[in-house]
């Protein structure tokens, strides 16, 4: 909800990479963010002495994940209809879909073999077993080997356990570090002490291992655009399948295995792009027959958009049901976010929020018949959903889901009020009420019913309670956001952001100080939620790295160029959903 004049977005480096560090630092930053692909924030966070988060997974079933997603474009009332129904009307997905022959299936089993044959064979090599599981995660194609995936990680964590880090390596202890970290295994970060000086810092001769550290003088061309790509998209900050294309480009070395796996990756994305083709089909479908775009002709009408975000987040091809289903509540935070930004008037989103509060069709009946529609839609999505949950798991989720539309809308009110008011909050005042604006509670709540993994009455009270792995999320999209929208120090006006309060907050402080400030902010809050990832807790594997792809997806959903477009997002949907490999 916007209360302030519109500023136009840009973007914010993800390693906020500075060429005035000092030089070990530099080497650092190179360390740890390019041969691993990982972005200094993850290492730099304090980590408990936990052993692997080795939730069981239960319950699986064709029904039986969720996605991510947050609000809509905050305080806009942009609309980018290049990103609507275009790209559905020119392919003929259908067609595409039917193309694989049993040839190729057959193929495709064959490599998939092929590489298991591989893991056996190199499983006992530490590093080349690594080598293969780093490959393999970045293509995307790591949900095809979790059990290979897991017997190499773990004869890893224990053989470092018992036997310490004696690899005097660089490049094997950076890559065993990251890979053993972000599965949710405890690697103490003194496993670098080797390559450090009695000051602590990183050794100079560092600089020579291209393999390790990617060196900064004398690379060719081929280093160099490895170099560019990966301080442009972090891997641990990076959605793999985005940048699975890119990442084949890059993908050379000696081994065996590569030109297999690079056929194998060919053949998965393809087969991939296709159940998103038809999703794609599924979504449109409903949404042309739930006619809330003609109904609402003031609110966006971008399902392929929306729909982005479930395949960021639930990158699995088994969870296409979930991905078309949490595409509904994502459409619901745009159109009411839309509703409070654009069209209603204050007493009318006052009586709309009280109706919510109350969940009750019959207040409804006062209201103007565009937010009946939009209550009456509503209102049928979160039956739905909660009949399925209910049905798959047992468990009847509707009163946590009104909670969080109940929230969602107090917080669009609030913003409101200060609309209509002029009031700027404190730039701590506003973070608050913006965590819960952002709609990534609302997401969560759904990703957390519709995995059902660990529903009890103790976990549904926490995830209900809005707990820190989900808010350290929504703080990374609202300021984000706010990072992009915040007004030009030449231009007129003012933003409802989270810099506009900083700086009247602060009086005296300039445009530039209020940006570092939120830069700092946001990797902070990757440090935490880092953190909360690794940290033991009752959550599944699957809900924690939906609320990490969320934050991951946030800069592709945020980096509006001058004309409020989204080029790099399209390109990417282009890419993901209608570009495929030559086979």
């Amino acid at each position: 909800m916007k209360f302030y004049k519109f500023g136009p977005l840009c973007c914010i480096s993800n390693t906020n990479f500075n060429p005035s560090f000092y030089p070990s630092e530099l080497k650092l930053l190179f360390l740890l963010a390019l041969p691993m692909g990982f972005s200094p924030a993850f290492y730099a966070c304090s980590i408990p002495p936990v052993g692997p988060n080795k939730f069981t997974e239960l319950g699986q079933s064709k029904f039986n994940n969720v996605v991510l997603v947050p609000t809509a474009q905050k305080w806009s009332i942009a609309h980018d209809h290049t990103l609507v129904y275009k790209p559905l009307r020119k392919h003929n997905h259908q067609s595409q879909h039917l193309s694989f022959t049993d040839e190729f299936y057959i193929k495709h089993a064959q490599r998939l073999d092929e590489i298991r044959n591989v893991f056996s064979e190199v499983g006992e090599d530490t590093l080349e077993g690594l080598m293969m599981i780093d490959a393999i995660q970045r293509l995307g194609i790591d949900y095809h080997f979790k059990e290979e995936i897991e017997a190499v990680l773990q004869r890893q964590y224990m053989k470092a356990s018992t036997h310490g880090e004696s690899i005097q390596d660089l490049y094997e202890v950076a890559l065993r570090f990251r890979l053993l970290r972000q599965e949710g295994y405890h690697v103490p970060a003194d496993v670098f002490n080797y390559f450090k000086n009695k000051e602590g810092k990183f050794k100079q001769n560092l600089s020579k291992d291209i393999k390790g550290l990617l060196g900064l003088e004398h690379l060719d061309h081929h280093e160099a655009t490895v170099v560019g790509h990966t301080l442009e998209h972090p891997h641990h900050k990076s959605l793999p399948r985005f940048m699975a294309k890119s990442f084949l480009k890059d993908f050379q070395g000696p081994n065996g295995w590569l030109t297999v796996l690079q056929e194998l990756a060919k053949a998965d994305f393809n087969m991939v792009q296709s159940i998103h083709q038809q999703e794609l089909l599924q979504i449109s479908k409903w949404w042309q027959d739930l006619g809330l775009a003609e109904e609402l002709k003031f609110a966006r009408d971008q399902p392929l958009k929306w729909h982005m975000w479930p395949m960021a987040v639930l990158p699995d091809p088994s969870l296409s049901e979930q991905r078309v289903e949490l595409t509904k509540p994502i459409s619901m935070i745009y159109i009411i976010d839309d509703i409070f930004d654009v069209h209603g008037t204050l007493d009318e989103l006052t009586l709309f929020t009280e109706a919510v509060n109350r969940w009750d069709i019959a207040a409804f009946e006062t209201l103007p018949n565009y937010m009946k529609i939009c209550f009456k839609t509503l209102d049928e999505i979160t039956n739905e959903i909660s009949n399925k949950v209910y049905k798959e798991h047992g468990w009847n989720p509707v009163d946590s889901l009104r909670k969080t539309w109940m929230s969602l809308c107090n917080a669009f009110l609030v913003e409101a009020k200060w609309f209509a008011s002029g009031h700027v909050p404190k730039a701590d005042e506003y973070l608050k009420n913006g965590v819960i604006s952002s709609g990534v509670h609302v997401v969560l709540v759904h990703l957390f019913f519709l995995l059902g993994h660990g529903i009890t009455r103790g976990n549904v009270d926490l995830v209900d309670d809005f707990p820190s792995i989900i808010s350290s999320t929504a703080a990374i999209l609202r300021l984000w956001d706010d990072l992009g929208s915040a007004k030009d120090e030449n231009q007129d006006g003012h933003d409802g952001s989270y810099i506009e309060c900083y700086i009247k907050e602060h009086q005296g402080s300039s445009m530039e100080n209020a940006r570092q400030n939120v830069t700092c902010m946001i990797s902070d809050l990757w440090k935490r939620l880092n953190k909360e990832c690794l940290s033991q807790h009752p959550f599944s594997t699957s809900f924690t790295k939906g609320s990490l792809n969320i934050a991951r997806m946030v800069p592709l959903m945020y980096s509006y160029d001058d004309n409020q477009s989204l080029p790099h997002l399209e390109e990417h949907m282009k890419s993901l959903l209608f570009e495929a490999f030559p086979l």
